[in-house]
């Protein structure tokens, strides 16, 4: 299958650059995946689509300070993205000008020192880093939130790229299916007897590449560590026992739940996963689809496209963009039943 096939132009103006005042008030579009049909909501309206004793299914990983500016022992300005821990101290990361940075090169960002280990099969680098005191208190001083490069404007208030229930660092983006929770809606939903369960994935290179193979069975996808708890894993598979549905909030978190599916249960556990989800996939894990609208050849597009069907995603971009809907991290969101 072509890349190509993914493609779909968007006019600039509908990419969202700021979100929107009250989280849950984003427009939802609803996708019945059997009569192919679409409705049109605020995204408070999903209360309405989730039974007692659904599942509802969040990833709770938390945004860090992964963009690290820098310079090299010449003088020359470095920009560090963090991409996932590879041991102790040492990271993967995508690095800006990446030719002027061989093995051995040094980058200093404050009071923090790296240096170039390896290159990485995608390009990046292997960078391990010398400081004092805690990692996490030391990028709260020296990193930033590392926005999306299609979002041109500072963001205010840097809590508007976590979702409400973020609670495990290490993302270097934001499962954004989840930002229009609130926690009032999440307490509507819980009071209604639907259970809230909470996986963990860290997001990484994926979410920046888009796919530059031209057949897209040739695209290899960078490893993302996850974790289920054994409290989580039960919550999930009894919901499946009982006849009841599994709604995903995000790709990131379909990619958790048919990673860990084995002999017809979701496994708890802390693994990496590079599964690629294209069309022709057949799902085990996940009966429904919260998400956002998605950047053209990317493999979230893909994925969505496998979940219900290409000919039904392309129609429901369509009538978005035929209906302003706004799109990517701080845009509205899709149901997809």
């Amino acid at each position: 299958m072509k890349t190509e096939e993914f493609d779909y132009h968007l006019p600039e103006e509908l990419i969202a650059q700021t979100p929107v005042e009250n989280r849950d008030c984003s427009r939802l579009l609803i996708l019945d995946r059997k009569t192919k049909r679409i409705a049109h909501k605020r995204f408070y309206d999903i209360v309405d689509y989730i039974k007692p004793g659904d599942a509802l299914v969040v990833n709770d990983t938390r945004v860090i300070k992964a963009r690290l500016m820098g310079r090299r022992s010449t003088g020359g300005r470095v920009e560090v993205l963090l991409l996932n821990q590879a041991g102790p101290d040492t990271w993967e990361c995508l690095v800006r000008p990446g030719h002027k940075l061989p093995p051995g090169e040094r980058i200093f960002v404050g009071g923090v020192v790296g240096r170039v280990e390896a290159r990485t099969s995608y390009g990046g680098r292997l960078i391990k880093w010398q400081y004092q005191g805690n990692w996490e208190d030391v990028l709260e001083q020296v990193g930033k939130v590392p926005l999306p490069p299609y979002i041109k404007r500072p963001l205010e208030d840097p809590e508007r790229y976590q979702t409400v229930y973020a609670r495990v660092p290490g993302s270097a983006a934001a499962p954004t299916a989840g930002l229009h929770f609130t926690p009032r809606l999440l307490d509507k939903l819980a009071s209604k007897g639907v259970q809230i369960v909470a996986v963990t994935l860290n997001v990484g290179l994926d979410t920046f590449r888009p796919v530059s193979a031209e057949h897209i069975e040739d695209h290899k996808m960078h490893s993302e560590s996850y974790e289920i708890s054994g409290e989580a894993a039960v919550m999930i598979n009894s919901c499946r026992d009982s006849g009841h549905r599994v709604f995903a909030v995000g790709t990131t978190v379909v990619r958790v739940l048919e990673s860990s599916y084995r002999d017809g249960k979701v496994v708890p556990g802390k693994r990496s996963t590079d599964l690629f989800i294209y069309p022709g996939y057949r799902f085990k894990a996940v009966d429904c689809l919260v998400t956002n609208f998605h950047l053209p050849r990317s493999t979230l597009l893909m994925l969505v496209c496998a979940f219900a069907g290409k000919q039904a995603v392309t129609e429901a971009y369509r009538e978005a963009i035929d209906l302003r809907y706004r799109f990517f991290s701080f845009g509205d969101a899709m149901l997809i039943l």
